[in-house]
């Protein structure tokens, strides 16, 4: 949604008009209120209706960031294994 923005934001633009309207958007101050905003919007959607999905995207989030942990162990397990690496 936000790509599809930008590209309509950008393709009135002439292309020496681009760097200068994209440069505003690649500093660290619009970075931290476009956290702050996504925050914000999170907060009123999610926390504020005592919904139950804060916690589900807490266990999906842990699940998915474990398994990208152990995935380059499992990886070396499995290229071992291949490789006839058996004692």
């Amino acid at each position: 949604m936000a790509l599809r923005n930008l590209y309509k934001e950008i393709k009135g633009l002439k292309l020496k008009e681009v760097p200068a309207h994209l440069k505003p958007m690649l500093s660290i101050g619009y970075a931290k209120n476009a956290v702050r905003k996504g925050l914000d919007n999170y907060h009123a959607k999610y926390i504020e209706t005592s919904s139950v999905d804060p916690l589900l995207h807490v266990c999906f989030g842990g699940m998915i960031f474990s398994y990208l942990v152990a995935l380059p162990e499992e990886r070396r397990h499995l290229e071992h294994k291949q490789h006839g690496g058996g004692h």
